[in-house]
């Protein structure tokens, strides 16, 4: 694996190395050892596997709040995603700042997403895939979300949005007063 530091504080855009023969290609996707140079050094408590039929289709944008937060690794196994992180940790370097990455089957790469980020993604492709791992368990009570054309945010989005859940509409827009949430140490 490779791992370049993305352009929001703590973000890690993985790419995987594959060692190819006759048969196809083999690559490493988790190693605790070389996970080290994000800073995680805990243990995956949770995998999700997520289908999207219809391109264009948003998802996000999602958090977990302290002392919940969750470190989350993302990789698209199937089709293609447009995937969205914002930074709302309080008082950090690029708090309220996005980045955007294409995660395919095809190009193999992963997103570190560090805890105190929300996260979102478009399908570019039908019938799109993720598999997540998430350092922290599910927590009904705890969950957060930024609205997904929030103009404070001025997320563009590849293509116009052809679904997108009641719940994921109805977050509340930012205003000028919002703080961010302050990320605590993790158990993990």
């Amino acid at each position: 694996m490779t791992f370049t530091p993305g352009p929001l504080s703590g973000s890690f855009i993985i790419d995987l190395v594959p060692v190819t023969d006759n048969r196809g290609w083999f690559a490493r996707t988790w190693c605790k050892n070389e996970f080290a140079v994000t800073g995680f050094t805990g243990e995956w408590v949770q995998m999700n596997h997520s289908f999207t039929a219809a391109a264009g289709t948003i998802r996000g944008m999602h958090y977990q709040l302290p002392p919940h937060q969750e470190i989350k690794l993302v990789r698209c196994v199937a089709g293609a995603v447009y995937d969205v992180i914002v930074d709302i940790r309080a008082g950090s370097p690029t708090f309220l700042q996005s980045c955007s990455i294409t995660l395919s089957a095809l190009n193999r790469k992963m997103l570190y997403i560090p805890a105190g980020f929300a996260h979102g993604f478009q399908s570019l492709e039908h019938n799109s895939e993720l598999i997540y791992h998430h350092s922290e368990f599910y927590t009904p009570g705890a969950e957060g979300g930024l609205r997904y054309d929030d103009p404070l945010l001025a997320i563009s989005w590849p293509v116009a949005a052809v679904q997108v859940s009641d719940r994921d509409k109805q977050h509340p827009l930012l205003g000028a007063d919002f703080s961010g949430i302050t990320p605590q140490p993790l158990t993990n």
